[in-house]
């Protein structure tokens, strides 16, 4: 390859990969200079210029001048001494066909890193390319691709899985998938098992904000800034909760993200393979704010410890098996959504509901014709035993007339 061809082949490959020319010769140069220092057996390091006009390559040994620095062992000066051999551009085209692989998928990875370091957090929709049993990689458009990890991280512990159990893909699906993370290419810290095959955007399908996106999205309130997503809590693939308040007075935030006849949480819903999406309102006040969370079990009453940051929460009987939900399922969101720790009691021992008023309100009933025990535990919750003929108490809390 003559020289005035080599850098004509540098020029065009810069321009389709987007990359910049000067950058590209440089890390060229600096390449070079190895294999030359190797090549020509040099006693000192070497360096390479490639002429930008014309593409000759001059090669040159870094020899010391003077004394080294005492302390460190460095010399400081240095005289530049030509040693290129007369083939030197034969040479330079064996080895520039391996460099150049290198230097263009390093630039190119160095590219992408400061396009897409800045957009953490976007919400990208992408095509799937192809599959395999650690990642999944996704066209983001021409020349960048993203990997949407779903390692086994028992055996990687290292690793992410960022795909929700329930999800797999096809060839060419379309995917709405969340940046959460970019690797700097010049970062030894940031590299991955396998990293010169990989991707360096990282996307999930598991994190929460991808709900709040998603929202954003379908929900021109959100968009606007009229309604605010405030808290999100989310079991991929299975039930998330969404707690939103309006910034509007006359504005529902309920209303505005579940849409005309649920056609807006039905379009975040389909995105994200069926699963359930539960919007409740917002409230600065803890009981109220707890109460929403556990929907759609009823509640009947909150007690509240602010010190502990618990809430007690109370149920109909009925209500209790919706409110702690599959597997605690609704317990657990409600409590990740509100940030409180919750426990959850049934109103009574019979079965019976227990209405709200009168628990917040009431005192227990001291009439012996209605049969009520008596007996009130340390959170304020009354037994609805029937109470033994001739006691005010019930047969386990008889201790009680002693």
């Amino acid at each position: 390859m003559a020289t005035s061809e080599l850098i004509e082949a540098l020029q065009a490959l810069a321009h389709e990969r987007k990359i910049d020319e000067f950058y590209l010769i440089e890390r060229l140069e600096a390449s070079l200079a190895k294999s030359y220092q190797n090549i020509l057996d040099l006693d000192w390091d070497a360096r390479v210029t490639i002429d930008r006009q014309t593409g000759r390559i001059y090669v040159y040994e870094l020899v010391p001048v003077g004394e080294p620095d005492p302390e460190t062992g460095e010399y400081a000066e240095f005289e530049e001494r030509d040693v290129t051999p007369d083939d030197v551009s034969r040479i330079a085209a064996q080895n520039a066909k391996s460099v150049i692989s290198t230097i263009v998928r390093d630039a190119g990875r160095q590219s992408i890193y400061e396009e897409f370091s800045d957009r953490v957090g976007d919400l990208v929709t992408g095509t799937v390319l192809q599959g395999t049993p650690e990642f999944t990689i996704i066209k983001i458009r021409d020349g960048v691709e993203a990997e949407l990890p779903h390692y086994d991280t028992k055996r990687n512990p290292g690793e992410r899985n960022e795909r929700p159990a329930n999800e797999r893909y096809r060839h060419n699906q379309r995917l709405k998938v969340l940046i959460i993370g970019v690797r700097d290419p010049r970062s030894e810290s940031q590299k991955a098992r396998g990293d010169q095959q990989r991707p360096s955007i990282v996307v999930s399908r598991t994190h929460p904000e991808l709900i709040r996106r998603l929202f954003e999205n379908e929900v021109p309130e959100i968009y606007e800034g009229l309604v605010e997503v405030k808290s999100i809590a989310r079991e991929p693939g299975a039930r998330s909760k969404v707690a939103v308040a309006s910034r509007e007075h006359n504005l529902d935030p309920v209303g505005a993200c579940v849409g005309p006849k649920g056609s807006r949480v039905r379009m975040v819903v389909e995105e994200l393979r069926n699963e359930r999406v539960d919007v409740i309102q917002w409230s600065e006040d803890p009981a109220t704010y707890v109460a929403a969370a556990l929907s759609p079990a009823k509640v009947s009453n909150v007690l509240i410890d602010e010190e502990n940051h618990y809430a007690t929460v109370i149920v109909p009987d009925d209500q209790l098996s919706l409110a702690i939900g599959k597997e605690g399922q609704n317990a657990r969101l409600a409590a990740r959504l509100t940030g409180w720790h919750i426990d959850i009691k049934s109103a009574s021992f019979t079965g019976e509901p227990l209405a709200a008023d009168t628990l917040i309100d009431e005192e227990p009933e001291e009439d012996e014709g209605l049969g009520v025990c008596a007996y009130e535990s340390e959170d304020g919750v009354h037994c609805r035993n029937h109470a033994r003929p001739g006691s005010r108490y019930c047969g386990v809390h008889a201790f009680m007339e002693d």
